[in-house]
């Protein structure tokens, strides 16, 4: 058996910014509103000629160059995204050819907003059995493209982004590896963060565009309870599960969905927000590639140093939930 790590990351958001005085002008709501309720000040956009692929192929050249190797040496490629550029083929092949990586295994992960730490933890399983060296792992979302503008519910949670990160394996020498993962889903909650229409159950119709099934809904409140209580128990089962304190984590990196959602997951857990990782008020909700993205910008501005414990924990779509511990 082998240890795992991270080697490199990287990030891609799109150079178009919306804030919230722009959304001001777009459906009945003001930034004191969004700000208030969710932390949210402005989110990223994808223009024309950008997609979940392109974000994605963009992050993980970052990734691939500060990991200090080349494209050859990546033998796997994992997309976590819900926001794919078509249902087949997958975006993973897509991005594998844009980077002209010769020869990797190539999937996609669809697990919503807990998608990134899915694919970590498939990352480190294929490194630490030996079956790869080094795994390239994004979380990509164009998430604006799935959102009812007109919806003030929904509109002004989401942003379009990616990061990515190089699983590599780590020498016997090195502190860096991952200690565990945690993943769990429950389908009783299906109707309540969804997109109806575009699968075999609603394949695409004129009915399914009048309505607006092709568009996110969720509900909101229920979300909320269910995400707060879901992603509190995750890391406290896996922090007992390893017998960690949180006293010993040195950041908390969750899923960027709302400032609320955050800070009532830290005051359960004891933990002072300067230890959380928090950059929702500028990228808003970007679903799996939120906890990569946060990751990247701790790692580049010096927060997050080798040998740091991280926890990290998110929760989606499905509903879906997932909790992950690692020496950096």
């Amino acid at each position: 058996m082998y240890k795992a790590k991270i080697a490199g990351v990287g990030k891609y958001v799109p150079p178009k910014v919306l804030t919230n005085f722009d959304l001001e002008k777009m459906v009945d709501t003001s930034d004191e509103w969004i700000v208030t309720r969710t932390g949210i000040k402005e989110r990223h956009i994808a223009t024309e000629g950008e997609s979940t692929s392109t974000m994605a192929a963009k992050a993980a050249e970052e990734a691939i160059k500060r990991a200090g190797i080349s494209k050859e040496d990546i033998e796997m490629v994992i997309v976590a995204t819900f926001t794919p550029d078509m249902i087949m083929p997958s975006t993973a092949c897509i991005v594998q050819d844009i980077l002209k990586i010769p020869s990797p295994g190539a999937i996609d992960v669809e697990a919503a907003c807990s998608g990134f730490l899915y694919a970590l933890s498939m990352a480190n399983a294929y490194v630490v059995s030996g079956m790869y060296k080094n795994v390239l792992v994004i979380g990509a979302e164009t998430i604006s493209r799935f959102v009812d503008w007109n919806d003030r519910s929904t509109c002004v949670l989401f942003g379009d982004g990616a990061g990515a990160v190089v699983v590599s394996r780590a020498n016997e020498n090195e502190a860096s590896e991952f200690i565990g993962f945690k993943l769990l889903g429950d389908g009783s909650y299906k109707d309540m963060l969804c997109v109806e229409g575009g699968g075999a159950l609603r394949p695409a119709s004129i009915s399914t565009v009048e309505n607006k099934q092709h568009y996110l809904k969720m509900n909101g409140n229920s979300t909320f309870k269910v995400a707060v209580r879901t992603m509190a128990d995750m890391l406290e089962s896996i922090l007992k599960e390893h017998n960690i304190s949180i006293d010993k984590v040195k950041y908390l990196i969750p899923h960027q969905a709302n400032i609320r959602i955050i800070s009532a997951v830290a005051e359960r857990l004891n933990l002072p927000m300067e230890r959380v990782i928090v950059n929702i008020e500028k990228y808003a909700n970007t679903s799996a590639a939120t906890i990569p993205i946060a990751l990247e910008e701790a790692v580049m501005d010096g927060r997050i140093k080798r040998g740091d414990l991280i926890a990290m924990v998110a929760f989606g779509g499905g509903f879906t939930s997932a909790a992950g511990l690692m020496i950096y």
